[in-house]
């Protein structure tokens, strides 16, 4: 496991708004060695309630659109979550954790280092499937 080379201070539960989180997360995002052709947006997708927490989710869709082909062809999503406990004191920063579409890993964001190569592995397979059918 590689650290990621940014430190990001989390936003603490009594400071936490939907807008906020999402930001950190464009923060977090900011911090990947992502090739500058590869282009993102990201939204706020909804919030879970839990007995110990909240949970806020998040997406953020890559493409990677090119000269000839300005409208990417397939699309890839990196879907966040930012838990805010009930039961730490309200200073305490949230927890960041990813996960990529089609994939069940759960990535604590502040212990892994982003890879594009799964970014461009999504989208290829995506193209693939399109063209087989």
């Amino acid at each position: 496991t590689e650290c990621v080379t940014k430190t990001i201070y989390w936003i603490t539960a009594n400071n936490f708004t939907v807008e906020r989180g999402r930001q950190q997360i464009e923060d977090l995002i900011s911090s990947w060695r992502v090739h500058k052709s590869c282009l993102h947006w990201s939204e706020f997708l909804h919030e879970e309630e839990l007995e110990d927490s909240k949970r806020y989710h998040y997406r953020a869709c890559w493409s990677i659109p090119t000269r000839r082909k300005p409208i990417p062809r397939a699309t890839a999503s990196v879907y966040f979550i930012i838990e805010i406990s009930k039961t730490k004191p309200a200073t305490s920063p949230g927890e960041v954790f990813f996960t990529l579409e089609s994939s069940k890993l759960i990535h604590r964001a502040e212990q892994r280092l982003f890879r594009e190569k799964w970014l461009k592995d999504i989208i290829e397979n995506k193209i693939r499937v399109i063209e087989r059918l």
